[in-house]
C-alpha cells in the first residue's frame, strides 16, 4: 500500500513538474518584445539602424526582442493598434493618428532631445532659381510619406500658412514614400524641390551621399515635436516602465549606448507625453489630414 502511495505521489510530482514546464515555456514563447518603425528609409537601413538597438533590449529588460519590419506607415499604426508588435517607433503624425485610431490607447513612452525641437528642410538644386518657398509656385514637389511629420504634415502646414496651398500652387505634387527617396527625386530632377525630416538630410551630408554644390536646403521650418517610442496602453504598467527606463538609460558614455544613440541621430533619449502632440493634431486637422 505504501509502495502504491508512493508511486502515485511520484506520478503526481511528475505531472505537476511537466505542466510548470509547459506553462513556462508558453510564458517564454509570449515574452518577446516586438518592435517596429515607421519605414523612414530603406528597409536594409532601417535593420542595420535598429539592430544594435534590439541587442541592449534584450539584455536591459531580459527577454527576447524581435525586429518586425512594415511595408508602410499606415501598417506601423496598423500594427500597435492591433496589437501585432509592443513597441514602435513613431513620428509625430503616425503617433496621433495611432493615439486616434485606438480610442486614446497608445501611450508615448520617450522621444530622442533632438525631438523637442525638431525641424523639416526644403531642398531643390542649386541652379533651380528657387529661393523661397514662394518660388514654388507652379514648380513639381515631392513631400515623403503622406503620413509622414517631418516629410508631409508639417511642410505642408507651413506651406498653408505662407499662403500656399500645394494641390492649387504646384505644377505636381509627389510622395516619395521616404525621406531617402525624396532626396534622390530631387538630385536626379524628378521634381523641382521637396520637404524631408533634418536629421536624414544631416546624415546624408555628413556621409557625403549628396553634393551640396548641387542640392542644398532653402528653407528650414520652425521647430516642433516629433518621433517618440510608443506602447498600447494595454501593456501591464510594470513592463512600460521597464522600457522607458532602459530607453532613458543609454548613454554615449559607454560604447554599446553610443552606436544605439549614433544610429538614432540622437544625444539621448527623455520622457515624453501625448499632451506634446496636441499641435500636431492641430495643424491635422487644419491641413485636412485628419478629418
Amino acid at each position: 500500500m505504501t509502495s502504491l502511495l508512493h508511486r502515485i505521489t511520484r506520478r503526481v510530482c511528475l505531472l505537476s513538474a511537466l505542466a510548470a514546464l509547459t506553462v513556462a515555456t508558453g510564458a517564454q514563447a509570449q515574452s518577446t518584445l516586438k518592435v517596429t518603425t515607421i519605414p523612414e528609409e530603406a528597409a536594409s537601413e532601417q535593420i542595420r539602424k535598429f539592430g544594435p538597438l534590439v541587442k541592449y533590449l534584450e539584455r536591459s529588460l531580459g527577454t527576447k526582442v524581435e525586429f518586425v519590419p512594415v511595408s508602410d506607415y499606415p501598417a506601423a499604426v496598423e500594427a500597435l493598434v492591433n496589437k501585432q508588435v509592443d513597441l514602435v517607433w513613431f513620428g509625430g503624425f503616425t503617433f496621433v493618428q495611432a493615439k486616434l485610431r485606438s480610442g486614446d490607447k497608445v501611450i508615448p513612452l520617450a522621444q530622442r532631445e533632438e525631438d523637442t525641437q525638431f525641424r523639416s528642410v526644403f531642398i531643390t538644386q542649386k541652379d533651380s532659381g528657387i529661393k523661397s518657398l514662394a518660388d514654388l509656385k507652379g514648380k513639381q514637389v515631392s513631400f515623403g510619406s503622406a503620413s509622414s511629420t517631418s516629410g508631409h504634415l508639417m511642410p505642408r502646414s507651413f506651406l498653408l500658412e505662407a499662403g500656399l496651398e500645394p494641390e492649387r500652387d504646384f505644377k505636381r505634387v509627389a510622395f516619395s514614400g521616404a525621406h531617402d527617396a525624396t532626396i534622390a527625386s530631387v538630385v536626379s530632377g524628378r521634381v523641382d524641390a521637396a520637404a524631408l525630416d533634418i536629421t536624414v538630410w544631416r546624415k546624408f551630408v555628413s556621409e557625403n551621399k549628396v553634393d551640396t554644390s548641387k542640392v542644398d536646403v532653402f528653407y528650414t521650418t520652425p521647430p516642433y515635436f516629433n518621433y517618440n517610442w510608443s506602447v498600447h496602453a494595454d501593456m501591464p504598467a510594470a513592463q512600460r516602465e521597464r522600457i522607458t527606463k532602459a530607453l532613458l538609460a543609454l548613454s554615449s558614455d559607454n560604447p554599446e549606448g553610443k552606436e544605439v544613440l549614433s544610429l538614432a541621430r540622437a544625444t539621448r533619449f527623455v520622457p515624453t507625453k501625448a499632451d506634446n502632440y496636441k499641435g500636431l493634431e492641430a495643424a491635422g486637422r487644419s491641413a485636412g489630414l485628419i478629418k
